[in-house]
């Protein structure tokens, strides 16, 4: 595209005139730009280009001044999608459009999600733009996955019918023709009644019928896109099946124009052909259906309406009008509308669809409640906290579909080869008739057509634009019901090739709520006295360790102080004033770097730290008071999962604040592989690195704040669901269970989904390798095998048929550990271990 062109870009970050003039004098710096225009009031830059081409050079200078231009992600459902051709022309119609950065194009889904730059292009230009080349579009609601099902239903069942028609009428003429070439008896009754000419009509009416009822959706689509040199899947359709029919109707009406020997008509391979390939369509149809269960399931959970109280009265709304701060009702047996906190009441809800677990949690208030979920027996009133689109559900719901749209790196090699497929396809089918006519034995046009014919309709690349999609649609859908959410989608591959799990301790194998075990006092110190004065100090703390001394303390009666000057050191411990005295609590470096000796305490924090306790010292104006030990114990789930883990090939690994003993009486209980211990926050970086050395990719598993780093560098992060938003956001997969057990069952899917998109491949690519040679009539010097085109159709459809059975295959994986093991959660002996 050229000319010139005149824009209109949404600024994000200015915020005074300077930030203006910067983006005016660079916008003005840059070459093709003129005339550029920034007004603050309204947050826009207009300029002119030279060519539509500079859009992404002004996207990227803005960029890189801080001022990026703002950007918009819409999804479209594009109709007439038919196979991997079909894709890759979307995709190039709609990158091509100045202003379009991203564009991801999911056969299975049916759907184009576009990312764009604001005020350059709109959604109805995006949707002009794929409807100008012969794919209708519209915009994706919000319940698209409901209505995609619904639609895919509608659509299998008027294939359905246009199948059952075409049948009808091609039934007959597969009598009259095939039935005489197989029955000689057969042959003659119809020469001796009707004749054959009469037989030849009789088959033109019907096919004629076929052709312009059913089958006129190939024309009607494949021709077009052949006259715009952009052939497709319908294109081979109606080149191959047109080819038999114009044949046969020379050979019917004027037969002078044929050598009497290749007088014969295919009036049955052009008519069962479409009967076949709208059967293979009513199957795939129907399969696409099944594809996206698990979103439509999902969606399945929210609610409609919710008892709201108004002005002290409880009324009737729909979902969209609650806001936060709402307080709702909910009766016994009622799904929970949105996000909230119990205000008044208790009860058991069972949160299986979020945790995996069945055993209702018990609500009482205070206790935050998740919508979706599903109450027991008792009433209670909560708060909204979150509503719409922020709602737990509606975050799982988004991640899964933006999954399910992924392009996975493996789809790369597919679209390069797809890209061109369809033309050489038929570049082979015209050098196939050329061949035969040259080289053919008698009668070669008539070899040469059914040759031609079968080679267009054999290599249909539906099977190869529907392997990996539908496999990823399937995969993550299953992975969802499982409790697994794949944040970003080359996650699903990547995690399937890792060789370490590298596992953060506190809140991951540990429980994370540690408590006092032991408190050994330095010779005249009072432990009433100093556990008060440690509670003032860890009462400003949020670490678990600071709970546990907090419970204890209340527990004992302590005295409640407060403390002053408070400072967290991370990495080391705390320091505050208390009562006019300072008093410091940490690792046994924060004492070291303080100047203070341990003595003979250094030896009991040794003896504690081998028996699996987390030991800190207590410090009190500049003198060692006393050692601290807690205990955090081990989650029931992780010594099992572990095993697991080791059972899939694959080495564990624990990276920890804890000192080294602490640490490996930890892994020597559930039979972790490797420790690093005695690591800062800033450290588990390096620490990942140091493993990455190792054993190639690695997944971290964490779900705390200071695992945000690691988790967003390690080659596959997963976040524990129950962790912060902070930790979940930096990862690429995150776990709605508490424990280990979601880590097997997402490697668990992962390498199943990338096996089943290998064996979709492999077919895929397989198939048309074998068979369009056969197709061709490479057999037939040696043994006389020509490949029949109503064959040929068969196993066309049955491709992709067999692509999205195989890929429906996947909702049958199980998890790869039971959900309870022996003794449920409080089964397993917890032994007491230590938290960072």
């Amino acid at each position: 595209m050229t000319g010139k062109r005149h824009i209109t870009l949404s600024i994000e970050g200015m915020s005074c005139a300077s930030c203006v003039g910067r983006v005016d004098r660079a916008l003005a710096a840059l070459p093709g730009v003129l005339d550029p225009m920034v007004n603050l009031a309204a947050e826009t830059a207009q300029m002119d280009l030279d060519a539509p081409g500079r859009v992404a050079e002004v996207a990227a200078a803005l960029d890189g001044l801080g001022y990026p231009a703002r950007r918009a992600t819409v999804t479209l459902s594009v109709a007439s999608m038919s196979c991997a051709s079909c894709v890759g022309r979307v995709d190039k119609a709609l990158a091509a459009l100045p202003g379009v950065e991203t564009v991801n194009v999911n056969l299975a889904a049916e759907t184009a999600t576009v990312t764009y730059l604001e005020g350059v292009v709109t959604p109805a230009e995006l949707i002009a733009a794929a409807g100008d080349i012969g794919y209708p579009a519209t915009l994706a609601e919000a319940n698209s996955a409901m209505d995609r099902g619904a639609r895919k239903d509608a659509e299998a069942r008027e294939t359905a019918k246009k199948a059952l028609i075409a049948a009808a009428l091609a039934l007959p003429v597969f009598v009259m023709e095939m039935g005489g070439h197989m029955i000689p008896a057969f042959h003659h009754l119809i020469a001796g009644t009707i004749g054959q000419q009469t037989s030849w009509i009789v088959q033109f009416i019907l096919t004629t019928l076929v052709l312009v009822g059913p089958g006129r959706l190939f024309y009607v689509k494949g021709i077009p896109a052949l006259l715009r040199g952009a052939p497709d899947m319908n294109s081979l359709v109606a080149v191959g099946t047109g080819a038999a029919y114009l044949y046969s109707l020379t050979a019917t009406f004027l037969p002078a124009l044929l050598p009497e020997a290749v007088r014969a008509v295919y009036f049955e391979a052009a008519a069962v052909i479409v009967v076949l390939i709208l059967l293979g369509r009513f199957l795939e149809a129907r399969a696409k259906g099944r594809t996206g269960a698990a979103i439509r399931a999902l969606l399945g959970l929210q609610v409609r309406t919710a008892r709201v109280l108004r002005d002290g009265e409880a009324v009737e709304l729909g979902i969209e009008a609650i806001r936060p701060g709402d307080i709702l009702l909910v009766r016994p047996g009622e799904r929970i509308a949105v996000d909230g906190e119990v205000t008044e009441g208790t009860s058991y809800l069972d949160e299986s669809m979020i945790t995996g677990e069945p055993l209702p949690v018990a609500k009482a208030p205070g206790d935050a409640v998740t919508g979706g979920t599903v109450n027991g027996t008792g009433s209670f009133r909560f708060r909204a906290t979150r509503v719409g689109a922020d709602t737990t559900l509606a975050q799982i719901i988004r991640m899964v579909e933006q999954a399910q749209g992924a392009k996975l790196p493996i789809q790369g090699m597919v679209d390069r080869i797809t890209l061109w497929f369809v033309p050489a396809v038929m570049s082979a089918a015209l050098l196939t008739v050329l061949v035969w006519l040259i080289f053919g034995p008698d009668p070669a046009l008539t070899l040469a057509l059914v040759a031609g014919v079968s080679v267009l309709i054999i290599a249909c690349p539906c099977a190869m634009g529907l392997a990996t999609p539908t496999s990823i649609m399937v995969g993550t859908g299953r992975a969802a019901e499982m409790g697994v959410l794949f944040r970003k989608g080359d996650a699903l591959q990547q995690l399937s090739g890792v060789g370490i799990v590298a596992l953060d301790k506190t809140g991951t194998v540990t429980e994370g709520r540690p408590e006092l075990t032991d408190l050994v006092l330095a010779e005249g110190v009072e432990r009433a006295e100093l556990l008060a004065q440690v509670a003032a100090v860890e009462a400003r703390s949020e670490h678990p360790i600071a709970e546990a001394i907090l419970r204890a303390a209340r527990a004992e009666g302590a005295e409640t102080l407060e403390a002053d000057q408070f400072i967290s050191i991370t990495g080391y411990g705390v320091r505050a004033q208390v009562a006019g005295r300072e008093v410091l609590v940490g690792a046994d470096r924060l004492m070291a770097r303080e100047g203070i000796e341990t003595g003979p305490l250094a030896e009991e924090e040794a003896r504690l730290a081998a028996r699996g306790r987390s030991a800190l010292f207590a410090a009190v104006d500049g003198r060692i008071a006393a050692v601290i030990a807690v205990a955090d114990p081990v989650k029931p789930a992780s010594a099992a999962a572990i095993a697991a883990l080791h059972g899939m090939g694959l080495k564990v690994a624990m990276i920890t604040g804890d000192k080294q003993a602490t640490a490996e009486a930890i892994a020597r209980e559930t039979g972790i592989d490797r420790v690093i211990a005695g690591v800062l926050p800033e450290g588990k970086v390096a620490a990942l690195d140091r493993l990455r050395g190792e054993g190639g990719k690695l997944a971290f598993v964490g779900d705390g704040i200071n695992d945000a780093p690691a988790l967003a560098h390690a080659d596959v992060g997963i976040a524990i669901g129950t962790g912060t938003d902070v930790a979940i956001e930096s990862a690429d997969v995150v776990l709605m269970s508490g424990d280990l057990r979601g880590v097997v069952n997402a490697v668990e899917i992962s390498r199943a989904t990338m096996r089943n998109i290998r064996q979709n491949l492999f077919w895929a690519f397989g198939y048309n390798t074998a068979l369009i040679p056969v197709a061709a009539g490479v057999l037939y010097p040696a043994f006389g095998l020509l490949l029949s085109p109503v064959l040929a159709a068969g196993a066309m459809a049955l491709s992709s048929v067999f692509v999205l059975t195989n890929a429906l295959r996947l909702r049958r994986v199980r998890p790869a550990m039971d959900e309870h093991p022996e003794g449920g959660r409080g089964g397993v002996a917890a032994r007491a271990v230590p938290a960072e």
